[in-house]
């Protein structure tokens, strides 16, 4: 393996992040933070478990996603390395969650969601960038509607937590292996009488006639609306599952769409499809979440049969869906006291730890600044009250505690001070 030279010198390009990768900075940060706390909530309410996965796995899992996709074609991160390893950087969620079921074999029905970077070499886009974030959940090992029903609640429940409410559901059938050989044979015929139109896509075409449906080129709109339309070509017991989908949709009062040319990305999968969209944002760039079944995907991968179901939701782009809602603005930086310290001794030291240890947010200034100077650092920490450490007060045994809205000063025992801090911020809340 070549390696790269190790002395060129840093260049402002090179100390940048690279092309499609993000620095997120507070405040922002505290928006992924309670966004990533709501799922998490929710998701184990509905009594999913977390499972971290690594971030590189080797490449032959995400070949299961599907050779014939774009992302294992042309954007996938893949790199042989010092042991001969073909490795790849993980592009998407459920495929790495696969592999772990495959290897560790937990008793199904096992149900874990997931907090995970994705890394795809794709042109950046609004909200997609070349490392994103995700977050998702499966459920490997059960084969029932009812369970589609509630994985797409799971879904729909967390947007609803974000304050979001222009959003769209649409759901759609990928059917059975059967219903989908017979729909795969009609709509490649299709194609072929559309070559001229297809031009260099005829070949993608012939090898997955299905990924040629949710094209957004507008020259092929027309030819995309008289494609026939898989739904048709279920068999029956693909169409009893769609439809007990559709009837646990409409009992929990959870609105839809039926999408007949909603087919998701990836090979793997079957049945239920569903993605979730964002009418906020560019109809371009406004899916927000999506998943679907995939019924083979544990079997491809050496496990015994298992049929899934699962999700992913980009963080980047739900943020933008509440930005442009006006939800979940980034909190403003705020602590609760702020410790003011006139002696120069170990006692603002001890004092803080204590705030911090009783469960209060808790800050201070460094470096022996003026008490002007401190007071000013204060403010901008957004505080609500000053714990003044003075060497008269202490001598007494007491320090100062300023309400920073009102002014209003009182002096304190300094053992009851976390005390006192305590039942005023739970006065203020209350």
């Amino acid at each position: 393996m070549r390696r790269m030279p190790t002395d060129r010198p840093a260049t402002r390009e090179t100390m940048r992040a690279p092309k499609g990768m993000l620095d997120v900075l507070p405040p922002e940060s505290a928006r992924w933070t309670e966004l990533v706390a709501r799922f998490a909530t929710r998701a184990q309410r509905f009594g999913y478990g977390l499972i971290v996965t690594p971030i590189v796995e080797h490449y032959e899992v995400f070949q299961r996603v599907g050779e014939t996709t774009d992302v294992v074609r042309k954007e996938m991160y893949e790199f042989v390395d010092r042991g001969g390893r073909h490795l790849a950087l993980r592009p998407e969620g459920t495929a790495p969650v696969v592999r772990a079921y495959a290897q560790h074999r937990p008793t199904t029905p096992w149900k874990v969601w997931y907090l995970a970077p994705n890394f795809r070499a794709e042109q950046p886009q609004a909200g997609r960038y070349r490392q994103h974030w995700q977050v998702g959940a499966e459920v490997i090992g059960l084969d029932d509607p009812d369970v589609d029903v509630e994985i797409i609640e799971l879904v729909h429940g967390f947007f609803r937590d974000l304050g979001l409410r222009d959003v769209r559901l649409l759901i759609n059938s990928m059917g059975d292996t059967e219903s989908r050989d017979r729909y795969r044979a009609v709509l490649l015929d299709y194609w072929r009488s559309h070559a001229s139109l297809l031009g260099n896509d005829m070949e993608r075409a012939e090898t997955n006639p299905l990924r040629i449906l949710d094209s957004k080129r507008p020259d092929w709109h027309d030819m995309l609306e008289r494609a026939p339309q898989l739904g048709e070509y279920l068999n029956d017991a693909s169409a009893a599952h769609f439809a007990r989908v559709q009837e646990g949709l409409q009992l929990l009062g959870v609105e839809f769409e039926i999408a007949p040319r909603l087919v998701r990305g990836f090979d793997y999968y079957t049945s239920t499809v569903f993605e979730f969209a964002s009418g906020a944002l560019d109809a371009a760039q406004n899916a927000i979440g999506g998943g679907g079944r995939y019924d083979r995907l544990a079997e491809e991968m050496g496990a015994p049969a298992a049929p899934s179901i699962g999700f992913g939701i980009g963080i980047e782009r739900v943020l933008l869906a509440c930005d442009a809602e006006g939800v979940l603005p980034a909190p403003p930086a705020r602590v609760d006291a702020f410790v003011i310290d006139l002696v120069a001794t170990h006692e603002a030291l001890l004092l803080l730890a204590e705030l911090r240890e009783s469960g209060l947010a808790a800050d201070r200034s460094y470096g022996s600044r003026t008490m002007k100077r401190q007071m000013a650092a204060a403010d901008r920490s957004g505080a609500g009250w000053a714990v003044i450490i003075g060497e008269k007060e202490l001598a007494r045994g007491l320090v100062s505690i300023r309400d920073l809205a009102s002014g209003e000063q009182v002096e304190v025992p300094r053992l009851e001070v976390a005390a006192w801090l305590r039942m005023r911020k739970d006065e203020r809340t209350s």
